[in-house]
C-alpha cells in the first residue's frame, strides 16, 4: 500500500526500533505479549516476548467495522491499522506521553475492530463526531483518535464533544511523535 500514513508509521517504526536498540541493546519487549501468537515474535522466554513490527501482506481492512455502522472510514484510519502487525509503541507528542496502538496478530486485529466498533456505536448514541482511537494516555479517559470526517488527530475525552486538534494529518502526527522506551 502507498500511502502517506504507512509510511509515516514505517518511519516512526524504524525510529522506535533503534531507541530500544540504542537504549536497551535489544529488540522492543513485553511481558504482556507471553504466550501470544503473532508474526511480530521474534523470541520469546518464559516472562518476555521480543517483537518486532511486520509489514501486512495482504493488507488488512476495516470493513467488519464499516459495515456495523453502516459508515465508511476515513482512509489513513485504514492505514494505520492495516499496514503492519506490530505491538503497541510509547511515544511523546510535544507534551503528552501516549501509547500508540497497534494489532498484535490476526485476532487482536479481529478484537480492536470490536473495540472501534463499540467506540463508533457509542459516539453516534451521544451523537459525536465519529473518531477512532489510535493512542491511549495514562489518564483512561482521554484517546489520541483520528476524526473520520476530516483526518485530523485530536485528543478527546471520551463522551465529550470537545476535542483538541493536534495534528492535520495522521502522517504529519506521526512524523513528529518521538519513541519512549518503556519496560513491561
Amino acid at each position: 500500500m502507498n500511502h502517506p500514513v504507512t509510511a509515516a508509521l514505517a518511519d516512526f517504526s524504524t525510529r522506535f526500533m533503534k531507541v530500544w536498540s540504542d537504549e536497551q541493546a535489544s529488540l522492543p519487549c513485553s511481558s504482556d505479549l507471553v504466550g501470544l501468537t503473532s508474526p511480530c515474535v521474534a523470541s520469546e522466554n518464559r516472562d518476555t516476548v521480543f517483537w518486532q513490527p511486520v509489514a501486512r501482506e495482504p493488507v488488512g481492512e476495516l470493513t467488519a467495522v464499516e459495515q456495523g455502522i453502516e459508515l465508511r472510514l476515513h482512509s489513513d484510519i485504514q492505514a494505520f491499522y492495516g499496514s503492519f502487525f506490530s505491538g503497541d509503541m510509547a511515544a511523546r507528542f510535544q507534551t503528552l506521553e501516549l501509547d500508540l496502538l497497534q494489532a498484535f496478530s490476526e485476532s487482536d486485529f479481529q478484537r480492536l475492530q470490536e473495540n472501534i466498533l463499540g467506540h463508533l456505536v457509542t459516539q453516534r448514541r451521544l451523537k459525536l463526531k465519529p473518531t477512532v482511537f489510535i493512542g491511549v494516555m495514562a489518564a483512561e479517559n482521554q484517546v489520541i483518535a483520528i476524526c473520520n470526517l476530516t483526518g485530523n488527530v485530536v485528543l478527546e475525552t471520551l463522551g465529550q464533544p470537545e476535542r483538541e486538534l493536534l495534528a492535520e494529518d495522521v502522517a504529519s502526527f506521526l512524523r513528529q511523535l518521538e519513541p519512549v522506551v518503556r519496560v513491561s
